[in-house]
């Protein structure tokens, strides 16, 4: 509990590296994960040489962590590999579809999550990457992902070298709704942003971004309607090529 409770994003790492005695045992333990019809439609991608994390960096937004740290995981939601098993035991598989590609990217993910619960209970720091999935086909293409593998979620791994406080969360009446969805007032999204509203940091970056409200900060600068537009074509293109949505 406390280990989840406490955790941090780590972006910088000591020049320790990893044993690989440890690095087996957290992806075994990762594996243990819940998956769909224990199927395990996913797959995990170890890079640790330079070259390929250089070569991963750009899809990436060059985020210096990407080379810097010792470890980098691409998980990836993987049909190819069941689909094979299926066809060599005279089985036809219809896992060409959308419904298919979110069962594997589930997988992925749950696995992801597991590995990063496992890894900080060993000491190390994770960071989460949600660039795979921007620029997914620079990665398909570092990587050499077959047809069916979808690269879904990256994690960077190793010792910490920072202890960065922890950023804010909603309050749980603002993300946890008992027996039915229950719908937010006027009054009730004030309440439950308030405090984000209020951090210094967030006051800070309407600032600096020359807005007038956090929200905008989120719709006009992080994430505005173009950005996601493009990126949603992109995957999309990824998903027909991969073999998961027909034209």
């Amino acid at each position: 509990m406390d280990v989840l409770q406490n955790r941090t994003t780590i972006r910088k790492y000591s020049d320790q590296l990893i044993a690989p005695e440890l690095l087996n045992e957290l992806l075994a333990v990762a594996c243990r994960a819940a998956n769909t019809g224990n199927m395990q439609v996913y797959s995990i991608v170890v890079s640790q040489s330079h070259a390929i994390k250089e070569a991963l960096a750009p899809a990436h937004f060059n985020q210096p962590m990407v080379i810097e740290a010792p470890v980098v995981l691409t998980f990836c939601a993987d049909f190819n590999r069941f689909n094979k098993w299926c066809l060599l035991r005279d089985a036809e598989p219809g896992y060409d579809n959308f419904l298919s590609f979110m069962t594997a990217a589930i997988d992925a993910l749950l696995v992801a999550e597991h590995f990063c619960v496992a890894a900080e209970s060993n000491g190390l720091g994770t960071c989460y990457l949600g660039t795979t999935i921007y620029n997914a086909q620079q990665i398909i293409d570092v990587l050499h992902l077959p047809k069916y593998v979808v690269p879904m979620i990256t994690l960077t791994v190793g010792y910490p070298a920072e202890t960065p406080a922890q950023v804010d969360r909603l309050p749980l009446e603002g993300v946890v709704h008992f027996e039915t969805y229950q719908p937010y007032s006027e009054e009730d999204i004030d309440r439950i942003y308030s405090y984000k509203e209020s951090l210094p940091e967030s006051l800070q970056f309407v600032k600096e971004n020359y807005k007038t409200t956090l929200a905008q900060v989120f719709t006009d600068v992080r994430y505005p309607k173009t950005n996601n537009e493009t990126f949603s074509a992109m995957l999309m293109d990824v998903l027909k090529k991969q073999g998961f949505l027909n034209d």
